[in-house]
């Protein structure tokens, strides 16, 4: 008797531990549901609230699952996206493609930024990127899709727009080589018989000036001075081809800076002297020894010394040599003319460009005296630069390195 009632009371201790340790697991297995719950509504928060769009759908596109900024694309609250087809979103005219690559999904693991046109409920239509991955139960069996949804609206016109640009540039490049291929033939073609007319209207004043009574004498000399002027024109249509293709190159040399722009201030000083304005030249240069192409630094002296003579009226034009640090060298043309408008400074560089450009303008030229000697700057590795005032005249001033080939 008293044994059975010792096994009872091992039997009932027995129980009290295993309903303790049932009361535990309980508690455990309370406290993951809790955990499991929460982390389900945080994933719930997280889908819903997301800044894309996201749905989950069956493998036959049937919208399972769907976050708000998905409904707001679609244009539709999500209520009753539940349980529709994807497909009634795609534009009719591309639903065959849609459903054809819905067919493929279900071979492929992912797709990336697939591009698409969707239709919401109300409202325009708009391009759309699509990221799908696949949703698998067990024994990795697809179970349906997971769609990442935005709207690339934005960068669709973006890209259209760079495309329209680099279209137009396109355009752009071939009309500027169509022109500077037109100038250059044209240059060529008008040169030879210019030369001609210079030749023979030379000689007849070189041979028979006595015997030319002093009218006609004036009329060959007209042709000569017109020719002349002519065919510098032709010579920089020329050589501004050449800097376009980047066909001119520098013939490099050692030479004395201040006597070439000594030598070429002197050669257009009759251009002022007919305007009655002084052209002063002032060289203040330790080392006056440079490295450059000669003949192109003074094309690029007597563009800015005559332009400046050409737009100025009253007062002078002076030029000056200065030496900049160690390795450069300074050249400066400054006028008292008529000055450039501010809003037309970042345009003077510019080949064919005019102060005046109406067909009546006091001053002749074609404008392309700056453009080259800019482009005959940018060739020696210097820079060009302007300052000006309009009525109080300019200053142009080139920097250059002392050493062009190096």
């Amino acid at each position: 008797m008293l044994q059975a009632i010792e096994e009872l009371s091992t039997a009932l201790e027995e129980l009290r531990v295993a309903e303790e340790e049932l009361h535990q697991q309980n508690e455990q297995l309370h406290i993951a549901n809790q955990q499991v719950a929460l982390e389900r509504q945080r994933y719930q928060e997280l889908f819903d609230f997301a800044p894309d769009g996201y749905l989950v759908t069956n493998t036959e596109g049937k919208i399972l699952e769907v976050n708000q900024a998905a409904a707001q694309l679609l244009n539709i609250s999500k209520n009753f996206l539940v349980g529709k087809a994807l497909i009634n979103f795609i534009p009719e005219e591309e639903r065959r493609a849609f459903r054809n690559q819905l067919l493929q999904l279900s071979q492929m693991q992912r797709i990336q930024e697939w591009e698409i046109r969707l239709q919401p409920r109300k409202g325009n239509i708009f391009d759309a990127s699509l990221s799908v991955a696949t949703v698998l139960a067990s024994q990795d069996k697809l179970q349906g899709w997971r769609w990442l949804v935005r709207d690339i609206t934005s960068r669709k016109q973006a890209e259209e727009k760079l495309r329209l640009i680099q279209q137009e540039n396109l355009e752009l490049q071939e009309t500027a080589a169509i022109k500077t291929q037109m100038m250059s033939v044209l240059s060529h073609e008008l040169r030879t018989p210019l030369n001609s007319i210079l030749g023979f209207s030379q000689l007849l004043l070189h041979r028979y000036y006595n015997l030319f009574p002093p009218e006609l004498r004036d009329m060959i000399e007209r042709i000569t001075r017109s020719g002349k002027h002519l065919l510098g024109l032709i010579e920089n249509m020329l050589d501004f081809s050449k800097l376009e293709r980047d066909r001119l190159e520098l013939n490099i040399q050692e030479f004395n800076l201040v006597e070439l722009v000594t030598a070429t201030t002197e050669e257009v000083r009759c251009l002022a002297e007919q305007k009655n304005l002084t052209l002063v030249l002032h060289a203040n240069i330790e080392n006056p020894r440079v490295v450059n192409d000669s003949v192109r630094l003074r094309q690029i002296l007597v563009n800015l010394v005559s332009n400046a003579i050409k737009f100025t009226d009253t007062g002078g034009v002076f030029v000056e040599v200065q030496q900049g640090n160690q390795d450069q060298v300074v050249l400066m043309v400054k006028d008292t003319g008529i000055g450039i408008p501010e809003s037309e400074l970042a345009h003077i560089f510019q080949e064919f460009w005019q102060v005046d450009k109406s067909t009546t303008r006091k001053y002749g030229g074609i404008g392309l005296g700056l453009a080259i000697a800019d482009k005959l700057v940018r060739l020696m590795k210097g820079t060009i630069t302007v300052e000006s005032n309009l009525g109080e005249g300019s200053t142009f001033r080139v920097l250059l390195p002392r050493n062009v080939s190096h």
